[in-house]
């Protein structure tokens, strides 16, 4: 087996549910140069089994697992360490890449050597497969950085990098949310990031629970005041922490409620009868229940 040209990373941790769509959805892509090293997170349910059957039927899956649930952080940070791409890519277990995602982003890439991490346009569906809408994109650097003291609109489960610049940065395992805020907030002043403007991901919106949010919302704030401190930009970082509190009060109200749901569904962008019917057809054949070929 030749060595691959990206490695996909991928810690799973009870997600018998999902799992067999996410792994049908990386099989499928156009770009066959891959390998997917999946961690399990010390799962209670079927996802190891599942994961070693499906190494068994294609060599590129590697799985690892892990005894005990050490958090997305450091299996991620473990990930990385035993990659052999020349580039990274993040993929969660409950959502669906499009064929053509790799190609996309490696092609990107090449393309524009000066950048570190890429990611994508991603439609948002939810457990039925029904489209929510998509996240509103930002482009480039500078669109992307505009506001780091409130966040990077850049979702995770999009990220396609140099995986030196995942080793250099890494995740920091104290946190065991907003990880991926935090280290975009750690390195974009000495890193290029970028966006391809097409859909190449089917993120899977779950319902969000109001402790999980919150907890969000403390780690990043640790994260605005280390960093704040760290560059000398106490009167910016002052803001973040303000708009991360008025985030919170935010969270407070409309999540008990589900408005939360509604709200971000009324603000994401529109998908066009094309993108649906897209969607829809690779879903179906995604979910289709048969052994993954």
């Amino acid at each position: 087996m030749s060595e691959p040209l990206v490695s996909i990373v991928m810690p799973v941790f009870n997600a018998e549910r999902t799992l067999h769509a996410t792994l049908r959805s990386i099989v499928w892509q156009s770009h066959t140069h891959w390998e997917l090293i999946l961690i399990d997170d010390g799962s209670t349910d079927a996802t190891l089994a599942m994961a070693h059957a499906a190494a068994l039927a294609d060599q590129r899956l590697r799985v690892l697992a892990g005894i005990s649930n050490e958090g997305l952080a450091a299996r991620l940070n473990q990930a990385v360490s035993l990659a052999r791409g020349q580039y990274i890519a993040r993929m969660d277990a409950d959502d669906i890449a499009y064929p053509t995602r790799l190609a996309a982003q490696v092609k990107f890439m090449s393309e524009h050597t000066d950048c570190d991490l890429t990611g994508c346009a991603a439609l948002i569906f939810d457990d039925a497969g029904q489209v929510q809408g998509k996240f509103a994109l930002r482009l480039s650097h500078a669109e992307i950085c505009a506001r780091p003291w409130a966040g990077f609109p850049l979702p995770h489960p999009t990220w396609l990098g140099k995986r030196e610049w995942f080793a250099r940065f890494g995740y920091s395992p104290d946190y065991r949310k907003t990880q991926d805020q935090d280290l975009l907030l750690r390195s974009y002043t000495t890193s290029r990031f970028a966006c391809v403007p097409e859909i190449l991901l089917g993120y899977r919106q779950e319902r969000r629970t109001l402790q999980k949010l919150l907890t969000g919302r403390k780690n990043f704030a640790r994260s605005i005041l280390r960093e704040a401190l760290r560059q000398n930009a106490v009167p910016a970082g002052l803001a973040g922490l303000v708009w991360q509190g008025a985030k919170a009060m935010v969270d407070l109200l409309t999540v008990p409620t589900g408005w939360d749901r509604r709200l971000r569904n009324e603000s994401a962008n529109g998908i066009s009868a094309d993108e649906s019917a897209e969607w829809h057809a690779l879903w179906v054949a995604a979910t289709i229940e048969s052994t993954m070929k």
